[in-house]
């Protein structure tokens, strides 16, 4: 799946997709999440698998792969996750709450983290697949 979803295409609309979650808190339409879902569902497997690691977000993605092995050896990353779960829940909160500011400050700020999260990710990859000197 990880070799897919490190497709640029698949990474970058996974991540800016995110802002979909909000709309059935706001509309109050909950049946809207039945096709939010299945996009999330389908994104990670819909692309091949990247073919190089020329874009940053196949480095991250791949990079996270690796984290996911041994989460705990980058508590960075951890504590990174940590922030970037609470402010996407205080946009959903924000959102039901009809507070449009709100909602749109903690979802930037989601995205902030995710991208920082995607550096450290990118870095572990490259510091992985640099050629060891014998």
């Amino acid at each position: 799946m990880f070799r897919r979803h490190a497709h640029p295409f698949s990474a970058w609309s996974r991540l800016l997709s995110a802002p979909l979650l909000l709309v059935p808190l706001w509309t109050r339409r909950w049946w809207l999440y039945v096709p939010i879902g299945a996009w999330m569902a389908v994104n990670p497997v819909m692309t091949p698998p990247a073919r190089d690691t020329s874009s940053f977000a196949t480095r991250a993605i791949l990079g996270e792969e690796s984290w996911t092995r041994d989460p705990t050896s980058e508590p960075a990353v951890m504590a990174l996750a940590g922030m970037a779960t609470a402010t996407l829940a205080g946009s959903m909160v924000a959102a039901y709450q009809h507070r449009r500011t709100g909602a749109m400050v903690c979802t930037g700020i989601f995205v902030a983290i995710t991208f920082w999260e995607w550096k450290l990710w990118a870095d572990r990859f490259a510091r992985e697949a640099r050629p060891v000197a014998t």
